[in-house]
């Protein structure tokens, strides 16, 4: 038979060292949910941290793509100014161009008048010399009469043209 003193003993230390085991068990689930909660606190935050940096690095990309884009339209936008300046540029200098040309045509056609003028008057000096020449050759061979060159100061035929010899254009 069993010794019911023995037995009496075993419970008794049963029950000392259930409840230790019972607690030693009780703070072991405590640690381990502490740990856990701990684990998911910080998952919860590096996944926040990651959703974070996706989207800061998205915003990032979405301004760089923005000012690619303005910086794409400014470029644009000035060629097109350029085009535009440059165009202008060259139909006012074809037009100063234009009025110069018809300026010069007037002008060589003032030239053109004024030497044909002084043509004219050699011609008409030279023929009435020639008409002149004999008798002041019979007067020279008198003695009356001798050539000489104009010195300073003596009066030389100005050049006189015609009132539409204007030289304005």
């Amino acid at each position: 038979m069993v010794d019911e003193e023995m037995l009496l003993n075993i419970i008794d230390q049963m029950r000392l060292s259930i409840p230790k085991e019972i607690e030693e068990a009780t703070e072991l689930q405590a640690q381990r949910d502490r740990l856990l909660a701990r684990a998911q606190d910080q998952a919860r935050r590096i996944i926040e941290q990651a959703r974070d940096e996706a989207e800061r690095m998205l915003d990032e990309d979405a301004v760089r793509t923005q000012a690619r884009a303005e910086a794409e339209a400014m470029v644009t936008e000035a060629h097109e100014h350029a085009t535009r300046e440059i165009a202008g540029a060259d139909r006012y200098a074809e037009e100063q161009l234009r009025g110069l040309e018809r300026t010069v045509a007037d002008l060589a056609h003032v030239i053109q008048r004024g030497l044909e003028t002084l043509a004219e008057r050699r011609a008409q000096r030279q023929a009435g010399e020639e008409t002149a020449a004999p008798e002041l050759e019979a007067a020279d061979e008198a003695g009356a009469v001798t050539a000489k060159e104009p010195a300073f100061g003596d009066e030389v035929e100005a050049l006189e043209l015609a009132p539409d010899d204007d030289l304005q254009p």
